[in-house]
């Protein structure tokens, strides 16, 4: 890996599996490197996969066969600005089909517990609306919704 800064992701021992998983469902994601463990450590042999480099939409990544002795959390999530409805579909659907789980606001996690924000762009935009009663009524919207549709923010927004 060549990056200068890397997110390191901890893992039980399913890092391939994740980083598999993040490549075939987003663009510009691909798993590089493989390592593979010198010799024994706490939570695995010689010879077990150690890390793996990846990258998930451009960012460089690896993941790291830790153990059980940490957890992802949603105070760190990856962000997804989406084009439109059907796109929001797609990546929601992959990973809260793929034994994710729901959250609210545009919020889900994907079946090794970390986060994600799939937030289509119309979103973002309407949130940062300089009217501020167009923004609020798009804010209140979306405060209702799991994966965020894109008509009823429009709506919202519109008034």
């Amino acid at each position: 890996m060549n990056s200068k800064n890397t997110l390191c992701l901890w893992y039980e021992g399913s890092a391939l599996e994740a980083a598999t998983f993040y490549a075939a469902t987003f663009p510009d994601s691909a798993v590089g490197a493989v390592n593979r463990a010198p010799g024994d450590y706490p939570s695995g042999r010689q010879g077990d996969v150690l890390t793996v480099e990846f990258t998930v939409m451009g960012i460089p990544c690896l993941g790291l066969n830790g153990g059980p002795m940490f957890k992802h959390s949603e105070a760190f999530s990856f962000q997804v600005a989406t084009d439109d409805q059907a796109e929001t579909d797609h990546l929601w659907h992959a990973i809260v089909g793929n034994g994710g789980e729901e959250s609210a606001c545009g919020w889900c996690k994907d079946k090794w517990g970390l986060s994600w924000q799939i937030t289509p762009r119309v979103l973002s935009a309407a949130i940062t609306n300089p009217d501020r009663a167009a923004a609020n009524r798009a804010f209140q919207a979306m405060m209702g919704m799991r994966k965020i549709d894109v008509a009823a923010i429009e709506a919202a927004l519109a008034g």
